[in-house]
């Protein structure tokens, strides 16, 4: 017998044996469709089954937030127009911006030739907002109206300089595609508080006139390596919020449920022989699938809303894939015990359109943005609920284009803003700043992995301990980097 045929041989056995070992995986993945025990993967990391269990021992802590929100605000929102306002760069308007201040900072291969770096400062006057005088600009009314309620972060920066890297870097961890989003990762360490809808949903949108040509890519709520049935799901924008929930013609409930018990029976003891993690994921997507025939209709009938509710979302609100539409779907999903809502909506990539696009975008997302914080606010679940806004990367502090009459703005990581409400976060607070042209972070630094660690520290989780085993390296979402920002911590 060759050493070839004794390794084949030996690999064999040992697919055998470990499918031998799994064999309480089928009948756990079978019984967690009624909520009874839990599954443990056949790679031997822990994995909480559909429905109420996560990993054990988690939370690590008490949680301030039992749900998260991420309205992702793709193509990076302008941080000096909108957040970060700078009287000397009024004084400086149209002169360049010093190389004391610019230094070696990386742009993108669009302006980082420049010869000239003209300064443009905030497109529309800012006010004070709130009790708190927050400073905004005047094309986020709602936003500062609630100025009370959220904690403006002025000192983010990344490394990240294109679309897709950003998006990716604070979803997974990682510039490059292949690792968990973080939705996946709540999914997995935490569990679901719902049997009839998915853990971990997105939408999408984009902006009316389609001026931002941005994509969103499915690893942006993908799985990566851990079992794919914590990715997240998408409800579409156009047609059947989930296609194929329908039965067909002429099979009734009653038959869907018979075929259905067979299937997952099969499923169970294929799950015994071979232990794939995979077959617990199909398993799971069946039944909810099967559940998902009667909430998802409940969900989008709008029916038992009162008008007020529907007027401060917006003329938008019952438009189907916009995102005042979403926004309202989000509301009524964490209601219903999903655990991670992701809204993602594209339109802030004014590379040329600056001075008109801008303040539509804001007529367009920052009222169902605060609609969503005072809803939430009003039902009691703001306090337990994280709210975040926030996109890839700011805006540059000059001026793109033109240098005598510039039309817009590059992307720009140096530094930039966001905003949290709810879920452990202080409210009418600012935390960190930048230099007078919004382009260095001043004081108290927010690096990405920062925001993810703070995340789930507010989730009740300790980042550096929900790690997952894969090619023989121990991963986490903020890989081996962040620290909890304790100073936007209530």
């Amino acid at each position: 017998m060759n050493d070839l045929h004794q390794e084949n041989i030996a690999r064999v056995t040992r697919r055998q044996l470990f499918g031998s070992a799994a064999g309480g995986i089928g009948l756990a993945a079978l019984a967690s469709l009624t909520g009874a025990g839990s599954a443990r993967g056949a790679d031997g990391n822990a994995a909480g089954p559909k429905g109420a269990i996560g990993l054990p021992g988690l939370p690590h802590f008490a949680p301030k937030a039992k749900r998260v929100v991420v309205l992702w605000q793709g193509g990076g929102p302008s941080h000096v127009d909108l957040f970060d306002d700078k009287p000397v760069m009024r004084e400086m308007a149209g002169k360049d911006i010093p190389n004391t201040v610019r230094g070696t900072t990386r742009l993108s291969t669009m302006s980082a030739g420049y010869g000239k770096w003209p300064c443009l400062p905030a497109i529309k006057p800012h006010k004070k907002y709130g009790q708190s005088g927050i400073t905004l600009s005047e094309m986020l009314p709602n936003v500062g109206a609630m100025a009370d309620d959220i904690c403006l972060v002025r000192s983010m920066h990344t490394e990240a300089v294109n679309h897709a890297p950003g998006v990716t870097f604070f979803m997974t961890g990682a510039q490059t595609p292949g690792r968990p989003s973080m939705g996946a990762w709540l999914s997995y360490g935490l569990g679901s508080e719902t049997d009839n809808l998915p853990t971990f949903v997105v939408m999408t949108s984009s902006d009316k006139g389609k001026t931002c040509g941005q994509l969103f890519f499915d690893y942006y709520w993908g799985s990566g390596f851990l079992p794919s049935r914590f990715q997240g799901v998408r409800f579409r924008n156009t047609g059947d919020l989930v296609p194929y929930l329908a039965n067909p013609p002429g099979v009734s409930a009653e038959a869907r449920r018979a075929l259905l018990d067979d299937i997952s029976a099969m499923n169970a003891a294929h799950l015994a022989d071979y232990g794939d993690p995979e077959i617990d994921t199909r398993i799971a997507q069946y039944e909810m699938a099967f559940r998902m025939q009667t909430s998802v209709p409940d969900l989008v009938d709008f029916s038992g809303e009162t008008k007020p509710t529907i007027d401060r979302y917006g003329p938008d609100a019952l438009v189907k894939g916009t995102f005042a539409n979403n926004c309202l779907i989000a509301r009524r999903l964490l209601e219903r015990g999903v655990r991670f809502v992701q809204l993602m909506h594209s339109g802030w990539d004014q590379h040329g359109n600056l001075h008109t696009q801008l303040e539509m975008q804001c007529r367009d997302t920052e009222g169902p943005s605060a609609a969503l914080v005072q809803d939430l606010k009003e039902r009691g679940m703001l306090d337990d609920t994280l709210v975040v806004w926030g996109g890839e990367f700011g805006r540059t502090p000059f001026g793109q284009g033109d240098p005598a009459n510039p039309k817009g703005r590059d992307h720009f990581g140096r530094a930039y803003s966001w905003w949290l409400a709810g879920g452990g976060v202080k409210k009418g607070t600012v935390y960190g700043s930048t230099d007078d042209f919004g382009w260095n972070v001043a004081t108290d630094p927010v690096h990405v992995h920062d925001m993810q660690a703070t995340i789930l520290q507010l989730c009740g989780i300790d980042h550096t301990r929900l790690t997952f085993r894969y090619q023989g390296r121990q991963y986490r979402l903020t890989d081996v980097h962040g620290n909890v920002v304790k100073g936007i911590l209530a």
